[in-house]
């Protein structure tokens, strides 16, 4: 009989995932909340259910009994695929509490702390008083987040000049963060100085198995989009292996088990520092693009393969840079057009466009306002950069203002 995995979420981020899954035999059972979701076309079963119904996810897991259920590059979803293995009695990837440690910043910053990890001073809010009292004890200077969403949704720098109104002030970004939080609770977190990067991993019977650090290039505050990701990281070599520590003793705090991990660091003039962890593959087309492209290792399919309790090779077959840039728009308005370079070049993986002329664009408050992107090589991790901002630089954005009448 053709064994089952049933797959949560259906974007374009998760294909790679389910393309190795159809691979390897099995039957797919899709679900996402979008029933034009991208994956569906690939779908054997196809269940338009909201992956953070974890009850409606189980309700199906019940009917149709999946051999594997698995989720790839969403964090919310990560929460239900270890819910609903553990009331199927599936092998243990990541249990429910640790699931939610791993998706829930403030239950994530507990469980580093009391592991001794390296990490911001944070509070977190589960009222307005509370968060002015944790604004104000970190000086009127902080990062706020929700602490349970992605994609920069939300996170914003906090910085009250003496001539502010700091209740103005800080009630605007408060409501602003937790419009963007499920569960109503916002983070304030010391502002951490220094580079960023994130640390690709597979975890195999609890042991982290490093691929590669990923370098990330962010708009300038107040908020916090990633705009470009380089790998491997330009970094000094002992600071790369402080960072590859500091990432499986986080790693290992969480309690991941058998799957992959992303975690975002920051490199303080204390040493390296928790950003965010995620028990997942990391997005951004890092894990299915770059990480392929860098060091020859599938890391999608590599997940995928451990999640059916085969060991995969995580041997690396070449070392070379790969970059990927995000085109933007700097001011909101109506997207006019975007002129694009000739891309016949070498190096240039591929251009690929997000939105259309016609289109309503915001800036660049979130990861959504981006307008597609850049995937380059080179012999370095450096030329791979210069390329991408090279054809970066010959591109042409023009939005025009947005007729309110």
């Amino acid at each position: 009989m053709q064994k089952k995995m049933m797959i949560l979420g259906a974007s374009e981020l998760q294909i790679p995932a389910i393309k190795k899954a159809k691979e390897l035999g099995y039957q797919i059972i899709l679900v996402d909340y979008n029933e034009n979701a991208p994956g569906f076309a690939l779908a054997d079963v196809k269940l338009v259910v909201s992956t953070l119904d974890q009850e409606a996810v189980l309700r199906e897991a019940l009917r149709l009994q999946p051999d594997v259920v698995i989720t790839s590059t969403s964090d919310g979803p990560v929460r239900t695929a270890a819910y609903v293995n553990e009331k199927l009695g599936k092998r243990p990837d990541l249990s429910y509490e640790n699931a939610q440690c791993a998706t829930i910043k403030s239950k994530m910053r507990d469980r580093l702390k009391e592991c001794g990890v390296p990490i911001p001073k944070y509070f977190a809010a589960e009222d307005f008083e509370t968060f002015r009292d944790a604004v104000n004890a970190l000086g009127g200077h902080c990062i706020v987040k929700p602490a349970d969403n992605a994609g920069s949704r939300g996170v914003v720098l906090l910085e009250v000049a003496p001539q502010e109104n700091l209740d103005e002030m800080t009630e605007r970004i408060y409501r602003y963060s937790r419009e963007n939080s499920r569960g109503g609770t916002v983070m304030v977190e010391e502002v951490m100085e220094g580079p960023e990067v994130s640390v690709e991993a597979l975890v195999i019977e609890g042991e982290p198995h490093i691929i590669t650090v990923t370098d990330k290039y962010i708009t300038p505050p107040p908020y916090f989009v990633e705009l470009a990701h380089c790998e491997p990281s330009i970094l000094d070599g002992n600071v790369v292996d402080e960072i590859k520590a500091v990432a499986a003793q986080a790693i290992k705090a969480i309690g991941i088990e058998n799957a992959p991990a992303h975690v975002e660091i920051k490199v303080t003039k204390d040493g390296p520092k928790i950003v965010e962890l995620a028990a997942r593959l990391g997005g951004d087309f890092i894990t299915s693009k770059l990480v392929p492209l860098s060091t020859g290792i599938d890391l999608v399919g590599a997940s995928v393969l451990l999640a059916t309790g085969e060991k995969p090779n995580l041997t690396s077959k070449r070392q070379q840079g790969a970059a990927i840039h995000f085109i933007h728009a700097d001011e909101e308005g109506i997207l006019s057009e975007i002129v694009l370079p000739e891309t016949g070049r070498t190096g240039v993986e591929e251009i690929v466009l997000y939105k259309k002329p016609g289109e309503k664009v915001n800036g660049t408050r979130s990861s959504n306002d981006r307008l597609g992107h850049v995937i380059t090589t080179g012999a370095t991790a450096q030329e791979a950069k210069a390329l991408g901002e090279n054809i970066l630089a010959q591109m042409k954005v023009r939005v025009a203002a947005e007729d309110n009448k």
